[in-house]
């Protein structure tokens, strides 16, 4: 058992938490609570550490089978345990579960999946671009929706926060698991891209002259969400195929990206439920 906050691991381990750089630099990050341990694919996982009161807890719930599976899990994977206060200063979040995995980073191509995606009769490719989001709970919501909406991809640009953000993997509550993300160095070129690849790309924007629940989304189709404070810059706008907007009620003028983004992926999934 690791008991000192001084030890080697530990001070690793908690750069990997704290900081994007040293995550970017290892290609590893961390996820934390036993939702996310249990579902962690297996290639995926690196390191598993466990509080001493979260294995004792184990140990005392001998004959649940939730437990059983975990203590099997843990078996297979050759968790380190660390003293209660020792987690603490690991983890993120203010009362702990008592487990954490260090997972090597997915990667994905996006001209792989585009290929992929397009050449399936089964399915047209609904797509997410996110251009510059700054807030954790707004990306990992996105995640979490998009999955819940039928979502095959979320392409984001290299400013939006860092999808490995402790906060941003606890929003997705286990989609990051599933929904394959891509990060582009220039929105233009990868809207122009799709949209070469037959893909409609819809911006949701103030200025849009259609309401978002006209056009036709059981064709390929991406929206494009701009930052939660200035919206889509102008030129990356102007890259897509068409401006919807969500009509607004009262004095409100817009929502938040996670909403609006909410909005339109289920009405695609909604569009998409019909046709079949």
């Amino acid at each position: 058992m690791i008991s000192s906050t001084a030890n080697s691991k530990v001070k690793r381990l908690a750069a990997l938490v704290q900081k994007a750089k040293m995550r970017r630099e290892e290609q590893l990050f961390v996820v934390e609570g036993v939702r996310m341990f249990r579902e962690a694919p297996v290639p995926w996982i690196r390191e598993v550490y466990v509080s001493e009161a979260f294995l004792g807890k184990l140990e005392g719930e001998a004959g649940d089978q939730k437990a059983r599976d975990i203590r099997e899990r843990l078996k297979k994977c050759r968790c380190e345990v660390l003293a209660d206060v020792v987690f603490q200063k690991v983890s993120d979040t203010q009362t702990p579960q008592g487990v954490l995995c260090v997972l090597a980073m997915p990667h994905y191509e996006l001209a792989e999946y585009v290929d992929r995606w397009m050449t399936d009769s089964q399915k047209a490719p609904l797509l997410v671009l996110l251009e510059d989001l700054q807030d954790p709970g707004n990306l990992g919501t996105i995640l979490r929706g998009g999955e819940g909406g039928g979502v095959d991809g979320v392409i984001m640009t290299r400013q939006t926060v860092d999808i490995f953000n402790p906060k941003v993997i606890r929003a997705t509550m286990g989609s990051i698991y599933r929904v394959p993300f891509f990060v582009t160095e220039n929105m233009g070129d990868t809207i122009d891209f799709l949209k070469k690849s037959g893909v409609t790309v819809y911006a949701a924007h103030l200025e849009g002259s259609v309401d978002y629940d006209q056009p036709d989304y059981a064709l390929p189709t991406a929206f494009l969400i701009g930052n939660e404070g200035g919206g889509l810059r102008r030129e990356t706008a102007a890259r897509a195929g068409q401006y919807i907007k969500i009509p607004m009620l009262g004095q409100v003028e817009s929502l938040n990206a996670a909403a609006a983004a909410t909005i339109l992926m289920y009405e695609a999934a909604r569009q998409r439920r019909r046709k079949v």
